[in-house]
């Protein structure tokens, strides 16, 4: 017990000194980039797990790009995302929305939009909107498979794959507290491959919500910018944490694979 505790001391230590530490910003919001690589050594995690040929990571890393979605495609998921999320909404910062499980936080819990709306929740989305998230969806499956050298048909969409819209209102509940360091390997178990589409701009949308890799001895910064993607392994490789948004409003998708069939998940439709 005392030796976790100790543990548990030297974590949180560790993982404060890192936010503290020097930061590096790998993309700024101003800049337009095809695509940039930065590759990294894989973590010992996925040994863990089943491995699965042509998928597992065997070349891990983080990239960003600005030519996978358009602008045009990421402000009509933002008018989506604003449609879903003015239905409910958390009393603290962060809402969540799931096409694909229904899921919508509704205070301080979550609700099925399918079953509590009903027939109504047509008149909220259209085909044409599920149509296009899934176009986008496969476009950054492709980007991602590209990247890493993998075979696009052994990645497998899976749960959870949400927009996000956070702003500065207090935490209210667990669910709020989006900006702890955290692992999706780890955390999810599911996830080998990562991906963040950003529906705002930083520094004209809001302010804060920065998205930070936490390496050794510096933290490195992805700025948002509307329709660029950042995706990475997903393994202790790629420790990282989001700032708290201080001001305005930051919208994003998170789009998560798995090389594991068992975890797959369908696009959403209209029921």
């Amino acid at each position: 017990m005392v030796l976790r505790k100790k543990l548990k001391g030297c974590l949180a230590w560790l993982l404060l000194s890192m936010e503290d530490g020097t930061v590096e910003i790998l993309i700024r919001q101003s800049e337009v980039v095809a695509e940039r690589v930065f590759l990294v050594s894989c973590s010992e995690d996925y040994k863990n797990y089943k491995q699965y040929p042509d998928c597992t990571p065997q070349r891990c890393g983080r990239a960003v790009t600005d030519s996978v979605v358009n602008r045009e495609e990421s402000a009509k998921l933002k008018r989506l995302a604003e449609r879903g999320l003015s239905l409910g909404g958390s009393d603290g910062g962060a809402s969540i929305l799931d096409l694909h499980s229904g899921a919508l936080s509704m205070g301080k819990q979550f609700v099925n939009i399918y079953r509590y709306f009903g027939e109504q929740i047509k008149q909220v989305f259209s085909e044409e909107d599920f149509e296009l998230y899934r176009t986008v969806r496969q476009k950054i499956q492709e980007a991602i498979a590209q990247t890493f050298s993998l075979d696009p048909s052994r990645l497998y969409l899976t749960k959870p794959t949400f927009f996000s819209r956070i702003n500065s209102t207090l935490a209210k509940t667990t669910h709020d507290e989006y900006w702890h360091p955290h692992i999706d390997k780890v955390t999810y178990g599911s996830f080998d491959y990562t991906s963040l589409l950003y529906l705002s701009d930083y520094g004209t949308d809001f302010g804060g919500g920065r998205f930070i890799f936490m390496d050794t001895m510096v933290n490195r910064t992805v700025e948002p910018r509307a329709g660029r993607v950042s995706f990475f392994t997903s393994g202790s490789e790629n420790l990282h944490r989001v700032e708290k948004v201080s001001w305005g409003t930051r919208f994003a998708i998170t789009v998560s694979f798995t090389c594991n069939p068992d975890y797959a998940i369908s696009d959403p439709a209209l029921p």
